[in-house]
């Protein structure tokens, strides 16, 4: 998909129909909230939407992986690299002590399949961090992504000439909507090819972390999500199959008061509150 082509996708959902009561209650959750918070939701079908600071700039902590994720499958399609290729791990590589990855002994191998998976399921920074290295870095990624007509949506850690956006932002930064259409992107079959797209969003399907966003689904939902989480921010973004159709859900906070990792954290209780709305409206 070419950029003017998707900055026409990006610009439709403003000319449906906004679901005003959906509106209403994020404004109500968001205004309450001690920080910034962002929303954008869309149901895929009418194009029907509801929105909070959709297009503010916010932190992306672990978003990144997912355009990390269409980086290293950019690579793939074009016969750079080998899903199957058999990685060899080197301890130097080891950058949280929490990370699966890190555990693993040096010289063991990987494949990428796998190493992409750790990246997105349990959101491993060791795997991430090499996934970006294996996508050509920074510059690779935020040149697909400027690209595609995301122009909001960059890496900045470990990125030449991107270390005021990095003070600022952290490891990644991007609005609400750019990322709840990027997964649409995904979703659609548009992003790098529909095989990249397929199996991308096979690996987005499988996440352990369901603690949130995704609780307030039925078990029998399906949802491609990725979550993230910083000191002063929490979000998570979703592409959800209901019964009635499908939806896709972005929420993202900074400057968050409440910088505790438990599980009432004000950010994670405001995911599991603007999901189950969502849901309610468009999903149950």
């Amino acid at each position: 998909m070419n950029a003017a082509l998707l900055l026409l996708v990006l610009a439709c959902p403003a000319r449906a129909a906004e679901d005003k009561a959906l509106t209403r209650e994020l404004q109500a959750l968001t205004t309450a909230f001690h920080g910034t918070a962002g929303v954008y939701a869309r149901e895929l079908k009418s194009g029907r939407w509801a929105a909070v600071n959709a297009d503010g700039e916010f932190p992306t902590a672990s978003w990144i992986k997912v355009p990390i994720l269409v980086g290293v499958f950019d690579k793939i399609d074009k016969g750079e690299l080998s899903y199957d290729e058999k990685l060899a791990y080197r301890s130097t590589r080891a950058y949280n002590d929490g990370d699966v990855l890190a555990a693993f002994k040096d010289s063991a191998t990987i494949t990428t399949s796998k190493l992409v998976w750790l990246m997105e399921s349990v959101s491993d920074n060791t795997a991430a961090l090499w996934s970006q290295e294996l996508a050509g870095g920074g510059p690779a990624i935020n040149a697909w992504l400027a690209g595609h007509g995301f122009n909001h949506t960059r890496v900045n850690a470990r990125t030449p000439d991107r270390e005021e956006q990095h003070k600022k932002f952290g490891w990644g930064q991007t609005t609400p909507r750019e990322m709840a259409e990027l997964l649409v992107m995904i979703f659609e079959g548009k992003a790098v090819s529909p095989a990249a797209s397929e199996e991308m969003f096979r690996v987005l399907s499988r996440t352990f972390l369901d603690q949130e966003s995704l609780s307030q689904l039925p078990p029998t939902a399906h949802a491609a999500s990725k979550q993230g989480a910083v000191e002063h921010s929490r979000s998570e973004v979703l592409l959800v199959s209901s019964p009635k159709g499908d939806y896709v859900l972005s929420v993202i906070t900074k400057d968050q008061s409440d910088v505790s990792w438990k599980h009432d954290n004000e950010g994670y209780e405001l995911l599991r509150k603007v999901s189950a709305a969502a849901w309610k409206h468009w999903g149950g």
